[in-house]
C-alpha cells in the first residue's frame, strides 16, 4: 500500500463575493425543493456579511496552512489542499490541480462533524465523483470521523469556556449550555447515526468543563415545513430555559467547524435577538475554526493514515 503524498480537506464552500451569493445557492439547493421565498431570505443573510461573503472559505484555508505547518514542524510535511463541494475551488478543480502535480493517493478529510446522508455520505460521494471527472487523479482514502477525538472536543470546549468567562462568576454554574446543530430531516436522522454523534460530543465537551446543565438543540432549518425535523430549534430552546429563569444562555455550535454564515447570523443576530426579547443574556462560543487543538487533531488524522501505511517511518 503507497504512502499518503499529500492531504485534502474537504469542505461545503461558500461565496466570496456578492455576486457569487445567488450561484452559491443554486449549487446548493439544486434537486431539492426550496421555496424561492427561503432563497431569498437566504441570500439576505449572505447579504448582511462584511462584504457580503461568506468567511468559510477563508476560515478553511487558515486550518489548511495550520495542517501545513503542523506537518512541517513533525517532520512529516505534505502539500494539504482545500476543495469544496458547492464554490470554488470545486473538488475536481483542486483533484486536477493534485494531478498535475503528481501527487498519487491522498487523504481527504471531511470537515463535517457529525454524520448523516447530507452531512457525511455527499461530501464522500462527491469526492468520488470529482476523481471520475478526473482523467489520472490520485487515489482518495478518506479519514474516520473525529467528532468525539480529544483534541476536537478540547478545542471546542475551549472555545465554551471562554464564552462562559462572561457570565457572572456567582451565576455561572448554572448558566445552561445549549450546544448547536445544523437541523435535519427526522427520516435522514433516523437513519444514521447524527444524533448519537452529537451527543457524543456535547457530553465530552460538559465533561471537560464539569458543567452539569446542558442541551441540544438544532439551528438553520431549510426544508419544507411539512417534513418533519430535528427539534428544538435554538430559538425554541432558548425561550423554554427563559420561562424557566434562565437570565444567561450558552450557545456552542459544536456542529460547525467555521463561524460562517449559518452560526454568524442564526445565531449570532436572530438568536440573540430572541434571547434579548426574553430578558435573557447571549454568549456565543466560537467554532473551532483555526484552534491550535482542532489543527492537531487534524494532524493526527494523516498521523493515523501515516502509521497505518508507513509502520516503520510513523
Amino acid at each position: 500500500m503507497s504512502a499518503i503524498d499529500a492531504v485534502l480537506l474537504v469542505a461545503f464552500g461558500g461565496p466570496t463575493a456578492p455576486a457569487e451569493i445567488r450561484p452559491f445557492l443554486e449549487n446548493v439547493t439544486r434537486g431539492r425543493r426550496i421555496p424561492p421565498e427561503r432563497l431569498d431570505e437566504v441570500a439576505h443573510h449572505y447579504e448582511q456579511m462584511p462584504g457580503g461573503r461568506s468567511p468559510l472559505n477563508e476560515l478553511t484555508e487558515a486550518q489548511a496552512e495550520g495542517l501545513r505547518r503542523a506537518l512541517a514542524a513533525a517532520g512529516h510535511a505534505r502539500p494539504v489542499f482545500v476543495g469544496m463541494r458547492n464554490w470554488r475551488p470545486y473538488l475536481h478543480e483542486t483533484l486536477a490541480a493534485m494531478t498535475a502535480g503528481g501527487h498519487r493517493r491522498a487523504l481527504a478529510i471531511v470537515l463535517s462533524t457529525f454524520r448523516t446522508e447530507a452531512s457525511w455520505d455527499r461530501y464522500v460521494a462527491d469526492v468520488e465523483a470529482a476523481r471520475a471527472r478526473t482523467p489520472g487523479a490520485p487515489a482518495i482514502v478518506v479519514a474516520p470521523p473525529w467528532f468525539a477525538h480529544p483534541r476536537y472536543v478540547a478545542a471546542a470546549a475551549d472555545g465554551v469556556r471562554r464564552a462562559l468567562a462572561e457570565v457572572p462568576a456567582a451565576q455561572r454554574a448554572e448558566a445552561p449550555l445549549v450546544f448547536t446543530a445544523h437541523s435535519v430531516p427526522v427520516a435522514m436522522a433516523e437513519a444514521s447515526p447524527y444524533v448519537a454523534d452529537f451527543a457524543t460530543t456535547a457530553r465530552a465537551v460538559a465533561a471537560t468543563l464539569g458543567h452539569a446543565r446542558w442541551a441540544l438543540a438544532y439551528q438553520s432549518r431549510s426544508g419544507s415545513p411539512r417534513e418533519p425535523w430535528l427539534e428544538p430549534d435554538v430559538a425554541d430552546a432558548i425561550t423554554a430555559l427563559a420561562k424557566d429563569g434562565a437570565r444567561h444562555v450558552v450557545v456552542a455550535p459544536i456542529g460547525f467547524v467555521c463561524d460562517h454564515v449559518e452560526v454568524l447570523y442564526d445565531l449570532d443576530i436572530e438568536a440573540r435577538r430572541v434571547a434579548a426579547e426574553h430578558g435573557v443574556t447571549f454568549h456565543r462560543a466560537p467554532a473551532v475554526n483555526a484552534h491550535p487543538e482542532f489543527v492537531a487533531m487534524l494532524a493526527d488524522l494523516v498521523k493515523q493514515e501515516r502509521m497505518r501505511t508507513e509502520p516503520d517511518r510513523a
